[in-house]
C-alpha cells in the first residue's frame, strides 16, 4: 500500500466565529463546509480548504466554547504546514504585519523558507515556500492574489519521546519512505515527497502534550477509494493495530487508529466530496446535516453559537 498523501487535519478551537474570520479572512481559505461534529451534534464541525474543498488542501476544526487550552508535546501533531509560492513568503509576511498578526522571522528549512504564526487559539501555523505545486488556491472572501494564494497542505509535525516507534508505523504500515533524517528529527514521504505529502517527526520531547483548545485532533491520510480503505483497514488490524470500523463521515469514509507515540490518525476516502449536498458555488454557506442528524435540525441549531462569513477587513 502506498499512500497518496495528507487528506486533511483537524483541531480543536474555542470561538467558531475568529476560527471563521481568521481562516477565511487572514488566511484567505474556503470555508467548504458548515457541519456539526458527528459524534456531538453540539459542536460545530468547520471544513476549510480551496474551493472545491480538494483532499490534501482541508483543515477542520471542531469550535467549543470555553475549552481548556492545550499545550504542546509528545504525542501530539504540534505544527500544520500549508504550501504558498516560494516568492509569496515576503507578500505574506507584510500582509500579517499589516493585519496586526504576529509572525516570526522566516527561517530556511529543507532549502524553503518558512513563516510561522499561530491562530487565535495558539495554533502553530506555517506557510512553506516552495516551487512546482501546481495546486489552485483560493482567491475568494480575503481577495488575496491567486499568485500569493494558499495552494493546500505542505506538511504535519509531530513530537514525540521516540522516534523509532513512530517511524516503524509510517514505513513500514503505511508505507511511507524515509526522506532525510537528522538528530533526534526525520521526514517521511508519500507520493514522491511532494507538498501535500510529507510527515515531520521530532523526537526527544520529555513532556507530554495536552490535546485541547489549540491543538490537533487527528491527521488524516488518503485513500482512494473505499477498497483501498478496506485493505488498509484490514493490513493494520493483522499487525494488531487496534482500527475502527469503516465510518461514514458523509464527505468520504473513515477509519482512525493511533501511532505507537499516541497521535490520533485517520484515513479517508477522496469520494464521494463535498458537493454532495450543496452545490459547488454554495459550499459553506448554511449548516448541512447528514441524513441521520436531519430529523434534529432545530434542536442542534438551537445549541450552536451562530456563525457568518464576514467579508472585508480582518480584525482580530
Amino acid at each position: 500500500m502506498n499512500p497518496v498523501g495528507l487528506h486533511h487535519v483537524t483541531a480543536i478551537a474555542s470561538n467558531p466565529q475568529k476560527n471563521v474570520d481568521f481562516y477565511t479572512q487572514a488566511l484567505g481559505l474556503r470555508l467548504i463546509k458548515q457541519t456539526v461534529n458527528f459524534d456531538a451534534p453540539h459542536i460545530w464541525h468547520l471544513y476549510y480548504g480551496d474551493e472545491a474543498g480538494s483532499p490534501a488542501s482541508i483543515l477542520t476544526f471542531f469550535p467549543w466554547p470555553g475549552v481548556t487550552q492545550g499545550q504542546e508535546g509528545a504525542g501530539l501533531t504540534t505544527a500544520t504546514s500549508f504550501s504558498v509560492p516560494t516568492e509569496s513568503i515576503c507578500f505574506w509576511q507584510q500582509r500579517f504585519a499589516k493585519l496586526g498578526i504576529e509572525v516570526e522571522t522566516p527561517y530556511s528549512r529543507a532549502n524553503e523558507d518558512v513563516l510561522t504564526l499561530r491562530d487565535p487559539d495558539g495554533m502553530r501555523l506555517e506557510l512553506v515556500g516552495t516551487t512546482g505545486d501546481e495546486r489552485s488556491g483560493w482567491d475568494g472572501v480575503a481577495s488575496i492574489p491567486m499568485e500569493h494564494a494558499v495552494r493546500g497542505l505542505h506538511s504535519v509535525t509531530m513530537e514525540q519521546s521516540e522516534l523509532d516507534p513512530t517511524a516503524g508505523m509510517l514505513t513500514e504500515l503505511l508505507g511511507m519512505k524515509l526522506g532525510g533524517e537528522a538528530k533526534q528529527a526525520a521526514v517521511f514521504e508519500m507520493n514522491g515527497g511532494a507538498s501535500g505529502a510529507l510527515v515531520n517527526v521530532l523526537a526527544g520531547v520529555n513532556h507530554r502534550g495536552l490535546q485541547a483548545g489549540g491543538t490537533v485532533h487527528h491527521v488524516a491520510f488518503r485513500a482512494p477509494d473505499i477498497e483501498t480503505m478496506t485493505t488498509w483497514q484490514q493490513e493494520l488490524s493483522s499487525n494488531g493495530v487496534q482500527v475502527t470500523q469503516i465510518m461514514d463521515r458523509q464527505y468520504f469514509k473513515s477509519i482512525y487508529f493511533r501511532e505507537p507515540g499516541g497521535v490520533l490518525f485517520e484515513i479517508a476516502t477522496d469520494t464521494p466530496g463535498f458537493d454532495i449536498d450543496e452545490p459547488l458555488l454554495e459550499l459553506g454557506r448554511r449548516l448541512r446535516l447528514p441524513p441521520w442528524l436531519e430529523p434534529t435540525r432545530t434542536q442542534i441549531e438551537a445549541n450552536l453559537t451562530p456563525i457568518e462569513l464576514n467579508e472585508g477587513e480582518y480584525s482580530a
